[in-house]
């Protein structure tokens, strides 16, 4: 697409769309009208060189602003500006767009979500706001048509939800930003709502180059239980979520956050082509946008129906990404329990399992274990597997027997042990995370363990075991000792849900009075 000056008339023609033609859809219906098709169209439309690289009070930042206010009025958004209208002008020609989805209390009263993306760029380029070339157009694909195209598809998708959200959602393009989030700043100087209606700001700031590193996610840490809620609500996208802990005023999120406001951003990071002529839509991942504009959708939409808002978590203000290296970190435990290496080359299945090796002084040394010896029964279990025997070992008590075949010795000799250590049966550690109550996060999974079998790692967040949603550290170690059969627990993996079942079969028979010790680190 190659649209020119003469033909922004036939774009800005939008405004003259009535009211939205929309349905009324089921929740999966409505999300479904994300389309990577409709994405890539609001993206060559915005980045292309006809509207000049939308520079805030140019012509072409106002012929966008006419289309996409027509795009508000199609998809059935209320006028949220001035005087009735979507625009609110201000530094002479610069205008943010508003329009708002009515909750349950009307679009007058109630609490309010707002969310909001800059449509602006920095036209030409010059030295103050380009890495140049200067002169060229800057069509500033991903910075910001990106994080415009997935708020247009949210506003068509929630626009057409049968039920209506119980808060009022606010959508607002920001003009602008690229000269100091002028438009942001200006509105929460100057809201069109009561200020004191506003509970969540979501940020949508170039999310058109996803890569395999996933979306940075920014924010969570200022409203209690944030993280849990966008994991919940990528179930459907699956994407990999990094969330980060420090905040920059870097967009338009910032305005918000500085004034208290709990606050998030979704971006996909930053590249070569970042305010420069060559970030064109030819290299924009409309998949990519189609995924985060479904995630943003999912959060908004539960957000806007949360039975009560949390206020603002002010000790985010003094955690930057320093504490979160300090605080996610695995932290290793020795729990070599027994003493003794084996050759798995030299191991024939049903034979037991063949000592190559035993740890001098070691709990096998002491109770008289050799090398040659093939372990055929311990704990009272007979051996079946090496996995199975790992497990068992963590999960045994300290006084345990084992039973062992020597070359030489006609019946097999029982021998006592004393392990090191206590029994661990699942083989975990874990802390509390102040910012996220109703979770835990692992930092530690012993080798070995049922826990490593069923393939847990460090810095999983655990958010419920066996459907009961975790309450406190206390109650996590409660569901997680009562071993039932099956155990699953539902965690968060870099934003991705993940059911998880323990094999706890191998070590039924040792879970009569085990109990799992508990490691609890200090708020970060």
């Amino acid at each position: 697409m190659n649209l020119r000056l003469g033909t922004i008339a036939v774009l800005a023609g939008f405004v003259g769309i009535p009211a939205s033609l929309a349905g009324e859809l089921s929740h999966s219906a409505a999300l479904d009208t994300i389309q990577t098709e409709d994405v890539k169209r609001h993206v060559d439309i915005l980045a292309d060189d006809s509207f000049e690289g939308r520079e805030a009070g140019s012509r072409g930042g106002r012929a966008a602003g006419n289309y996409l206010q027509g795009l508000f009025a199609k998809y059935g958004l209320k006028p949220a500006g001035d005087g009735g209208t979507f625009f609110q002008l201000f530094h002479g020609g610069s205008r943010n767009i508003l329009g708002i989805l009515p909750g349950e209390q009307g679009a007058d009263t109630g609490d309010v979500i707002v969310v909001g993306a800059h449509y602006d760029h920095v036209g030409y380029g010059n030295r103050s706001n380009s890495f140049g070339p200067f002169g060229y157009v800057h069509n500033g694909a991903d910075d910001n048509a990106s994080g415009t195209a997935a708020l247009l598809e949210v506003v068509q998708a929630l626009t057409q939800m049968k039920a209506k959200p119980k808060r009022s959602i606010l959508f607002v393009l920001w003009d602008g930003e690229e000269k100091g989030l002028l438009g942001s700043k200006y509105w929460v100087e100057h809201p069109t709502i009561q200020w004191d209606r506003i509970r969540l700001y979501i940020n949508l700031d170039m999310v058109g180059r996803l890569r395999p590193q996933g979306v940075e996610v920014y924010g969570t840490r200022t409203l209690p239980g944030l993280r849990q809620k966008i994991a919940r609500a990528n179930m459907a996208s699956d994407l990999k979520l990094d969330f980060r802990w420090e905040m920059t005023d870097n967009s338009d999120h910032y305005t918000f956050y500085s004034r208290s406001i709990p606050t998030l951003m979704f971006h996909t990071g930053l590249h070569g082509e970042y305010h420069r002529p060559q970030d064109d839509a030819h290299l924009i991942n409309n998949e990519g946008i189609q995924a985060v504009a479904r995630l943003t959708a999912e959060t908004v939409w539960a957000e806007a129906n949360r039975d009560a808002f949390p206020s603002f978590r002010t000790r985010s203000r003094l955690e930057s990404e320093s504490d979160r290296k300090r605080f996610e970190v695995a932290r290793s435990v020795n729990r070599s329990r027994l003493g003794i290496r084996w050759n798995s080359e030299q191991q024939e299945p049903g034979q037991g399992l063949l000592i190559a090796s035993v740890t001098p002084g070691g709990p096998a040394d002491q109770a008289g274990v050799l090398p040659g010896d093939r372990l055929i029964e311990f704990a009272g279990i007979s051996f079946t597997s090496v996995e199975d025997f790992l497990a068992q070992v963590q999960a045994a008590p300290s006084e345990t027997t084992m039973v062992v075949e020597r070359e030489g010795e006609a019946e097999p000799l029982p021998l006592e042990v004393t392990l090191n250590l206590g029994p661990a049966p699942v083989g975990i550690s874990w802390t509390h995370d102040p910012a996220e109550p109703g979770s835990i996060m692992l930092t530690n999974v012993t080798t070995g363990s049922v826990a490593a079998l069923a393939g847990l790692k460090p810095l999983d967040r655990v958010y419920e075991v066996n459907g009961q949603p975790v309450e406190s550290s206390d109650h996590f170690k409660d569901l997680v000792t009562q071993y039932h059969d099956p155990t699953t627990l539902l965690i968060d993996r870099e934003g991705h849900m993940l059911p998880i079942e323990l094999p706890l079969a191998a070590i039924r028979p040792l879970l009569k009075t085990a109990e799992e010790p508990m490691v609890e680190a200090t708020e970060p």
